[in-house]
């Protein structure tokens, strides 16, 4: 397999900075690592992201995510291994990724769900997470970036 271009925010001047700037923003509202790596992985299962898959399962082991959650996170909803906490950011991950998929895909209950174990700072980490792990799938799986070619 072989990238049909370089990742478009790197051939773009100034693109990449802003982009790496939410990550970091992300990582300052107060989620915990593990979670935050959780939402990334399965925002990029759902996008068939093989790139972000690879990154995501990557960053997991390093912030400490058990391989169990890491096999099991595409089946959250039927594994064990996952908290209260992580379900309700899963689930809005999946909401927020699927837009299209339903009306009113982000539903209230799926909000108030998350507004339970997450406060405003927090929510606002998570909805960046999966805001910017959804253009980063969109941009490598356009142009087929190669999964552990990158960083």
């Amino acid at each position: 397999m072989q990238a049909r271009m370089q990742n478009p925010a790197q051939v773009l001047d100034g693109a990449m900075k802003p982009i790496l700037d939410i990550f970091k923003a992300v990582h300052t509202g107060g989620v915990d690592e593990q979670t935050l790596e959780l939402v990334h992985l399965r925002v990029s299962q759902i996008n068939g992201c093989s790139a972000c898959v690879d990154a995501g399962v990557k960053g997991g082991r390093k912030a400490g995510v058990s391989e169990e959650k890491l096999a099991t996170t595409a089946a959250w909803r039927e594994a064990p291994y996952f908290s209260d906490e992580e379900r309700a950011a899963l689930e809005l991950a999946e909401a927020a990724t699927r837009l299209a998929d339903r009306p009113d895909s982000v539903s209230d209950e799926i909000w108030d769900n998350a507004a339970t174990y997450y406060d405003e700072k927090q929510l606002a980490a998570i909805v960046m997470m999966i805001s910017v792990t959804n253009l980063f799938n969109r941009l490598n799986a356009t142009t087929r970036q190669i999964a552990g070619a990158w960083g």
